[in-house]
This record gives C-alpha cells, sequence and structure tokens, in this order.
C-alpha cells in the first residue's frame, strides 16, 4: 500500500478526539478535531493517536489556563456497511488540568469516550461520514457530571494534497441538572449552584490546509455554542476561533502543531489563546484493501 496513503488517511483518526473545554458546555472540547480529513475513510487497520492542548482564557482578573491530553485508539475494520468504512473508535483515558492564577488548580480524569462510525469514500477526492457516540459521566472534579450522545457528520474534499474539511458535532446530555457541580457547576447567580449544569451543545471543526511534499500548511477554525439552558438564569456561550496548522509527514507518523485564538466569544468572560500538538501513528499491518476509490492524493 502507498505509504502516502497509509499516512493521509490516518488523519481521520484525529475525527474522533474527545475532551473537556474550559468552562463550558461543549463536552467535546472546540477544535478537538481541526487538521483531521474526518469525512474521509482510513484504510482498514489499527491506528494511535494522541492530541494535547494547552492554552488560558483571559478572564477577569485571573486567568484561566486549561491542559488536555487525549489518548485515541482506532480501528478502521475490513467490513463495510451500505458501502460505507465501518470505523470504531475508544479513548477510555483523558487527562485534564484546570487552573486559575494563583487562586486555584484541579487535575483528573475526563469521560471516557467511544463511538461508531461509517465513512463514506464519494470519489473524486470526496468523503462523507457519520458518527455515533457516548461519554460515559464519572464521578470527579474534572469530569462532566452527566453521561451525553455525541453524534457527528463531517464532509472531506482531500484531492491534490488538500484538506478542506467541516466537521458538525452535536451533543446531548441525559441530564441537564445533576446533584454534582464537578467541571460544569450551575453559577451563582442560579438557586442551586452546588449542582451541576449540562447544556447540549453544537461545534464546528474547519480546516483548509494544503500538503507540500512532507509540509502540510494552512488556516484553521473552530465554532461552538450551548444550545440550551440548563436551569433559569444560565448564560449560553458561544465562541469562533481561528489560527494556522503546519504539520509534517514522516514515513509512518504525522505530526501537526497549531495555534488558535478567539475572535469572538460570549459569557466566557475573556478570549482564549491555545496551542495544539497532535501525532498520529498507524499500528501494525493493514488489514484487507483499501476503501474503494481511494487514491494516493488522500
Amino acid at each position: 500500500m502507498n505509504r502516502k496513503l497509509i499516512k493521509w488517511a490516518a488523519a481521520c483518526v484525529l475525527s474522533v478526539g474527545s475532551a473537556a473545554s474550559a468552562l463550558a458546555g461543549s463536552v467535546t472540547s472546540p477544535g478537538q478535531t481541526i487538521g483531521s480529513a474526518a469525512g474521509t475513510p482510513a484504510p482498514p487497520g489499527f491506528y494511535f493517536a494522541d492530541t494535547a492542548d494547552w492554552g488560558c482564557r483571559n478572564t477577569s482578573p485571573q486567568r484561566t489556563c486549561v491542559g488536555i491530553n487525549v489518548p485515541i485508539l482506532f480501528w478502521s475494520t475490513p467490513w463495510t456497511i451500505l458501502g460505507a468504512r465501518l470505523e470504531w473508535t475508544l479513548a477510555p483515558v483523558t487527562g485534564v488540568e484546570v487552573g486559575i492564577d494563583k487562586t486555584a488548580y484541579s487535575s483528573g480524569l475526563f469521560n471516557p469516550f467511544t463511538s461508531a462510525q461509517l465513512a463514506w469514500d464519494l470519489g473524486n477526492g470526496w468523503g462523507f461520514s457519520y458518527l455515533l457516540g457516548a461519554y460515559f459521566g464519572i464521578n470527579g472534579p474534572i469530569a462532566y457530571s452527566s453521561s451525553s450522545l455525541n453524534q457527528r457528520v463531517a464532509l472531506s474534499y482531500t484531492g491534490g494534497g488538500w484538506n478542506l474539511t467541516a466537521n458538525v458535532i452535536w451533543g446531548s446530555q441525559f441530564e441537564h441538572v445533576t446533584s454534582r457541580p464537578q467541571i460544569s457547576p450551575c453559577p451563582v447567580s442560579i438557586a442551586f449552584p452546588s449542582n451541576g449544569c449540562n447544556p447540549d451543545f453544537i461545534n464546528v471543526d474547519l480546516t483548509a490546509t494544503k500538503r507540500f511534499g512532507r509540509l502540510e500548511l494552512g488556516p484553521v477554525g473552530f465554532f461552538s455554542s450551548d444550545l440550551n439552558a440548563p436551569a433559569p438564569g444560565y448564560q449560553k456561550q458561544s465562541q469562533f476561533a481561528m489560527g494556522g496548522l503546519i504539520g509534517y509527514w514522516l514515513d509512518q507518523v504525522i505530526v501537526q502543531v497549531s495555534v488558535t485564538s478567539d475572535m469572538y466569544e460570549r459569557n466566557y468572560r475573556g478570549k482564549d489563546v491555545r496551542g495544539w500538538a497532535t501525532i498520529i501513528i498507524p499500528i501494525g499491518d493493514r488489514q484487507g484493501p483499501p476503501a474503494a476509490g481511494t487514491t494516493a492524493a488522500k
């Protein structure tokens, strides 16, 4: 199998990243899948990916900083359903740290995540995918106090070394108000601040990069918004961020780094600047033939 094909298709593994956002409603961290060809089916086989990001929001009078590390196991199975590659993801252990300057610091494990995905190769460089997954509620300071359903649709164009991708992520909480505040406590202005307020959310992660030999360059961005107010007095949050990505494609490994900054925010009390780093590694030999219509340009 062409090594370029293995490396390019491995980038779609990033589309299933999972992590917490800084004191907000999006269980899937906004921007977690930037750089991925989320709509492109991966060649059958096993993959490992790890994404780490760290950044600060200038909340007055002190900064709020969040660090996240997400190891991902990804299996692109040899099976197809309705012409789509069946893919499976597991992110059992995600580490998160949250700190407020000279005030408080906490770290711990985040909600485990698993999903199944169908990815279609539409031909001529186009791909489309649908993902259905879930985060499982755990009792910890850096986890959401509710389990949630996670659905994603992605469209990618990967012809000619391009990665033009839009990945739309919709999260639905099973419990909007719980007895545990954890990472998303209800605001103090609400009558029960010792409870957890877990809103539904939507994220849109955007990638527009181009490869020049082993080098990958281009802009990235993301939008996120709460979709409901779990309790009276809750102020829904939203944001839009942009930045740039640099990637380097080794023989069997992909490395990507990027920086993003909020262009717009509502009810976060400050704009976020964040750095990202990702590594993707195929594990062992591929299984079965590549997806129908897949070309080395991907």
